[in-house]
């Protein structure tokens, strides 16, 4: 207990400012003590000023009071002294070379756990205690430390910048309000922070967007590197069977055409890669700027705050979809169609010496002709409407059910087990046999133009329902400016110009599924030759805000 009294006497008897036994005490006239050395110093940084305070109440003394040795206080410390030696030296945290020190330590200063941005100073956990005891100093603002707390006083006036003009977009003083920035738009500190924290935030959405959007990209990229392996090996195992077919009369011709795929296939991996890699940068800057910006909208200063904002360098364009400029996947399949028709020729050669023809090979023939002319699919047109008992929830149909518009929210539409619940497509309401042609005009940069059995699962978002994806729905996929045909997971890359309408022509009994490039002329893009098992209906799905795809009239 005596121990304890004595810790007690000597935190009594203990100055401020150095926080050691006082050394010629005085006593200032507000009543806090000293060492005469350590008030003199804090004095000392406050002569310019003109206005001397009280380090613990800030009372202030004007003019700079002269001091006496306190000889009573004197005398007490020196019997303290006496009785023991002093307790062991509290383990204080002092400042370092990257931290903030407290303004009223002398010799080895603390590290400050606030400032103030009243008194424009920072304070250690002791000489901060009068901000939370004196009723005054209770209303100041206090932030985290700040080496930058001059950086609020203006220049010109000495005054603390608690205005901000608009007009010159500074952060000035309020006598800078009245004088040179009179008639500006002027506002406080704070509004403008409020203001600048809306945009920033903002900013942050739209960074975040465009990370998202980035990662799709580089996703939908990655497909499209796996499309290309995909349709290269085909295209070597369709070239191989080909010439197996040919009984290798052709050998070195098959080693050049395997040797061309896989030479393409290198080339088109490797700018793919490019832009990934492009995508993949821009995505780090955005994290980088994103995780500024959120560090930035902590700061409780709110002149740091605009200092920092305004300095902020412009955030770099986004790479969009049609700055990466991907070209038309190369169409692997017309290496399969020019020695098919090398084929081809050569059975019409031996057909001709052939005398048993069989007639229904006549006939799978004739009827696998198709027109030559855009007036001469006419004749097989067929007027389609969609069936709204099959709208995925994000779409909506109209112009007599023949238009379908992907919306911003799912649609409160009845429960029914037509309706694709997880993939925002829809079929038609009419099955197709026979010879049948159609044309969808497309107002989005994403969209399927399919068919599809009426047996394709409905419920979910797995392979199994979605078109193209699965062994019961075959699919052209339109994306910007490249095409690829998708059945059973399969992507086979297409090429051919960029058109708003796309031609679809069937002929089910000869398992035959077209598609065309509608513009000023009609350009073949790719022939499915198959069987058909069931009739068949056709459907579109659409992605993107308002994104539109369209059943058309035909004359």
């Amino acid at each position: 207990m005596a121990q304890k009294g004595v810790q007690l006497d000597r935190e009594t008897f203990s100055c401020s400012i150095c926080l050691d036994l006082l050394k010629d005490p005085v006593t200032t006239t507000c009543g806090h003590s000293y060492c005469m050395k350590c008030i003199k110093g804090f004095w000392d940084g406050e002569d310019e000023k003109k206005i001397h305070s009280c380090p613990q109440c800030r009372q202030s003394f004007t003019p700079r009071p002269v001091l006496l040795k306190n000889t009573m206080l004197a005398a007490l410390v020196e019997e303290l002294k006496k009785t023991g030696p002093p307790p062991a030296p509290v383990d204080h945290c002092y400042a370092g070379a990257e931290d903030v020190a407290c303004d009223v330590c002398t010799g080895r200063k603390l590290r400050a756990c606030k400032s103030c941005l009243v008194c424009l100073a920072s304070y250690c956990e002791q000489h901060l205690q009068p901000h939370y005891d004196v009723a005054p100093l209770k209303k100041h603002k206090l932030v985290e430390p700040s080496k930058k707390l001059q950086e609020n006083i203006c220049s010109r006036h000495d005054e603390v910048m608690k205005m901000f003009c608009r007009t010159d977009q500074q952060c000035i003083c309020y006598l800078c309000s009245v004088e040179e920035h009179k008639g500006h738009d002027t506002v406080s500190a704070a509004a403008e922070r409020t203001k600048r924290q809306r945009e920033l935030e903002g900013s942050r959405q739209n960074i975040q967007q465009r990370i998202q959007d980035r990662e799709k990209e580089v996703k939908l990229l990655q497909k499209e590197v796996e499309a290309f392996n995909g349709s290269a090996d085909k295209a070597v195992e369709d070239s191989e069977k080909t010439f197996t077919e040919l009984i290798r009369l052709m050998e070195k011709r098959s080693s050049d055409v395997k040797q061309q795929v896989r030479s393409q296939q290198k080339r088109e991996v490797s700018r793919v890669k490019e832009l990934q890699e492009k995508l993949e940068q821009e995505m780090a800057e955005l994290k980088r700027r994103d995780a500024e910006l959120k560090l930035l909208s902590h700061t409780e200063d709110h002149n740091q705050f605009l200092h920092s904002y305004l300095s902020l360098s412009a955030l770099s364009e986004p790479t969009h979809s049609s700055s990466i400029n991907i070209r038309p996947l190369s169409n692997f399949e017309d290496v399969t169609a020019a020695l098919s028709a090398v084929r081809d020729k050569l059975q019409d050669v031996l057909r001709e010496k052939w005398t048993k023809v069989s007639p229904t090979e006549v006939d799978v023939l004739l009827s696998a002709a198709e027109p030559t002319t855009r007036a001469g699919f006419f004749k097989y047109s067929q007027e389609i409407t969609l069936d709204p008992n099959t709208a995925n929830t994000w779409l909506v149909l109209s112009e007599g059910n023949r238009r379908a518009t992907y919306m911003k929210r799912p649609q409160s539409y009845s429960n029914h087990p037509d309706r694709f619940t997880g993939w925002p497509q829809v079929l038609s309401r009419e099955s197709l046999t026979g010879r049948c042609y159609w044309e969808v005009d497309r107002r989005a940069a994403v969209i399927y133009v399919a068919v599809a059995y009426k047996n394709i699962s409905r419920a979910g978002g797995g392979d199994e329902c979605g078109f193209g994806f699965n062994d019961k729905s075959w699919s052209l996929f339109c994306f910007h400016n490249s095409y690829s045909f998708r059945h059973n997971s399969v992507h086979t890359p297409i090429s051919g110009p960029r058109s708003s309408r796309v031609g679809v022509y069937l002929d089910h009994r000869a398992g035959i599924l077209s598609f065309y490039s509608i513009s000023q002329t009609m350009t073949f893009l790719h022939r499915v030759q198959t069987t058909f098992t069931q009739p068949l209906h056709a459907g579109v799905w659409v992605y993107g805000n308002r994104a539109t795809a369209e059943l058309c009239k035909l004359k």
